[in-house]
């Protein structure tokens, strides 16, 4: 190894463990604290809610983007989450939301290591449709398993959760609880993905090299599929601490196309891109439900533009054009991007598989 070669390394490890755009994000979910403390309009808290959940769901799809696998299975852990804490508070009698959320977290991870034996075998659309069907199972176990989930009915008239004996019953409360679930879960994902980056650049420009290498892919594709089964438990819980009910239908297998939307059109590089496609595409399906009849074509052309115009999302658009103020080659941002990625699975690699 050269002298260069080691200089560069070096540099790389010494990069801060979170990222600007990981800064950004967890900023922006801080300030959504403030939302329910400076407004009361039912719109304006709903929406935030939506948003919230929406962008913690679509962290599900993103941990497996970072290994080039896409993810059909978000709805089915959300529902495994959401599930768990209506049981517990309805048939338990428990709401403490620190007991409620370590539940929506574990139990879905819990499910997710025997299934993740099984489907992470798969690769590219085997993997894809495997994960499908895994979400149409999970929605037909909840209407068949009515003593259970109350099947059709669902699980409803939760009570509210509480905080050291408080219910957080109001809008402003549930709303809070939101940001407090959404916040934790992109602690997670970018704690999670920033410790392991090296070896997710490796396994995602080639898994196969990798692993002939010493890298463990199988392992580290297990642990990011558990992650990723208990940050969505977190958005399940927040949807059913929203609607105050658990209904199958609240999973459906279709809605997991919504969530990898928001985070392809966000940007799948960043986790900010989860966040900001979330917040586009969340306040796009408001507006355009205005126009009836025309709402899934417009909403559907907004999809299909932002995919052709930039395959980074919308986040990699406003990457490419901060370099360009500032006097950066444009041109060779794809170029210095794909360098970084090999560089980056090359030393996972060589710590591995030396």
């Amino acid at each position: 190894m050269n002298r260069t070669t080691i200089s560069s390394d070096i540099t790389i490890r010494r990069q801060p463990f979170f990222s600007i755009p990981d800064w950004i994000t967890l900023g922006l979910v801080l300030l959504s604290f403030i939302v329910p403390l400076v407004s009361t309009n039912p719109q304006v808290l709903s929406q935030t809610n939506l948003i919230l959940i929406a962008a913690t769901a679509a962290l599900g799809v993103y941990i497996m983007q970072r290994l080039d696998l896409m993810s059909f299975a978000v709805p089915a852990f959300m529902a495994v989450g959401g599930y768990t804490v209506a049981i517990l508070s309805l048939r338990l009698g428990i709401t403490d939301i620190f007991v409620l959320s370590a539940a929506a977290f574990l139990v879905p991870v819990l499910c997710a290591i025997p299934l993740g034996s099984l489907i992470l075998r798969l690769k590219g659309v085997y993997f894809v449709l495997v994960t499908f069907v895994l979400t149409e199972i999970v929605q037909l176990l909840l209407f068949e398993a009515e003593p259970l989930t109350g099947g059709a009915n669902g699980l409803v008239g939760m009570p509210p959760v509480t905080l050291f004996g408080m219910d957080l019953w109001d809008n402003s409360h549930v709303v809070l609880t939101t940001c407090a679930l959404a916040l934790a879960g992109f602690l997670i994902t970018a704690a999670f993905t920033r410790w392991y980056r090296y070896e997710f650049a490796a396994i995602e420009t080639n898994d196969v090299l990798a692993e002939s290498l010493g890298l463990p892919v199988w392992k580290y594709k297990a642990m990011a599929f558990c992650v990723a089964a208990g940050v969505s438990g977190f958005a399940g819980f927040a949807l059913v601490n929203m609607l105050l009910t658990a209904h199958p239908t609240s999973f459906a297998p279709m809605s997991s196309i919504t969530y990898i939307t928001y985070a392809i059109v966000g940007g799948k590089r960043t986790i900010l891109g989860s966040l900001v496609g979330a917040i586009v595409l969340v306040s796009a399906t408001n507006y355009f439900a205005l126009s009836g009849e025309l709402s899934p074509g417009l909403f559907g052309v907004l999809i299909i533009v932002v995919t052709l115009v930039a395959r980074g999302g919308l986040v990699g658009i406003a990457i490419t054009l901060i370099k360009r103020l500032r006097g950066t080659d444009g041109g060779s941002v794809g170029k210095d991007r794909t360098k970084a990625a090999v560089h980056e699975g090359n030393l996972a690699i060589g710590e591995n598989g030396r």
